[in-house]
């Protein structure tokens, strides 16, 4: 099962006060990024992110959960109706995420 149209374009619009944000659609989910770097994703109708410190403090009941199967575990945001909350929990994971890879040059 993939995100519905729906689940995405309420989470986009939840998410639409905080600066920065991009989504991008690969096979029927959607990665999101804040300033450039993964935060998490949109998988089955699920919200999603990376298990660092940051997030985990704020959410410290928040379930493990596969985004498919033989993924690493990433932590469900089951708050999404709370704006402020959410632009809180991404603002607070940006030190802690992965800056992004650079791609290699090709052809040479």
């Amino acid at each position: 099962m993939a995100t519905s149209s729906g689940y995405f374009e309420y989470i986009k619009e939840q998410l639409s006060g905080t600066e920065d944000i991009s989504f991008r659609k690969m096979m029927g989910e959607y990665i999101i990024y804040y300033r450039g770097r993964i935060v998490g994703g949109l998988y089955d109708d699920r919200f999603l992110v990376k298990p660092v410190k940051a997030a985990s403090e704020m959410m410290p009941e928040a379930e493990l959960q596969e985004p498919y199967e033989g993924a690493r575990k990433m932590l469900l945001v089951d708050n999404v109706d709370d704006r402020e909350f959410l632009r809180e929990l991404i603002t607070a994971m940006y030190e802690e995420l992965p800056e992004p890879k650079k791609k290699a040059k090709k052809g040479r």
